[in-house]
């Protein structure tokens, strides 16, 4: 690498904006799926009776290891979704999800993507990545999934153009809202076992509501076993990927 090439990739990951180091390493950087591309994804395209487990991460940590210790107890797998700014500010725990689950990005400050530029958008999604990378020491996925869900088929563009999918979801279970929202757990379960279906991608959090609550973290042993007693399994979404080059 000459020097004018060097001190062009060092200005630009001090910046945030080169998603994974040069060399070998990124060239064998998977991407996502084609049918993940040009749509945002609310199920995942799959005839199987599987269902994903995915949780959001922007605030603070409080249930994570409830969560962490359920699924490692059942062997199944999550990805997880966190902002740049809560990995900076809780490293240890994205170190712990990215140690046996998939991470994706879920922006660097949570912004409304349609209120941004493009060349804002951008900078959030490498900002993000660089900081989950950081906090996490290990690749994170090229999974981008949008803050409030709230999407555009623009946003989606540039989300793809960046080489991340738009992984949305099926269904929310609330469960963030806590008691004050009119959430209990039985109810979280509930309506993460109304919308099973194949494929379907289940979104919850780790955090606690304002109460301090955390009622994904409590109603996830019951979600687990209702997807296995409706004959469902848990997909792991890195299966989604393909490597680069094929």
């Amino acid at each position: 690498m000459n020097a004018t090439r060097r001190a062009l990739l060092t200005g630009l990951l001090a910046a945030g904006l080169v998603p994974c180091a040069a060399g070998p390493a990124a060239a064998a950087r998977p991407r996502p799926a084609a049918s993940l591309l040009g749509k945002e994804i609310r199920r995942l395209p799959t005839s199987r009776r599987v269902v994903a487990l995915t949780l959001n991460a922007a605030w603070n940590e409080s249930g994570l290891d409830t969560v962490l210790t359920e699924l490692r107890r059942r062997r199944l797998p999550a990805t997880f979704f966190p902002t740049g700014r809560f990995a900076r500010a809780h490293p240890r725990a994205v170190r712990a999800m990215g140690a046996e689950h998939g991470l994706g990005n879920h922006s660097d400050t949570h912004p409304y993507f349609d209120r941004i530029s493009s060349a804002q958008r951008e900078r959030e999604v490498r900002r993000a990545d660089a900081a989950i990378r950081e906090a996490a020491r290990t690749e994170p996925l090229p999974f981008f999934r949008f803050p409030f869900s709230h999407t555009t088929p623009e946003t989606v563009a540039d989300v793809n153009r960046f080489g991340y999918a738009a992984i949305e979801f099926t269904v929310d279970t609330n469960g963030y809202l806590g008691p004050g929202g009119g959430m209990t757990v039985e109810r979280v379960v509930g309506r993460a076992v109304a919308a099973l279906a194949p494929g379907a991608l289940i979104q919850m959090h780790v955090g606690s509501a304002s109460d301090g609550t955390v009622l994904d973290a409590e109603a996830l042993p019951q979600i687990l076993d209702a997807v296995r007693a409706h004959g469902y399994g848990v997909v792991d979404l890195r299966e989604f990927l393909v490597p680069e080059g094929k």
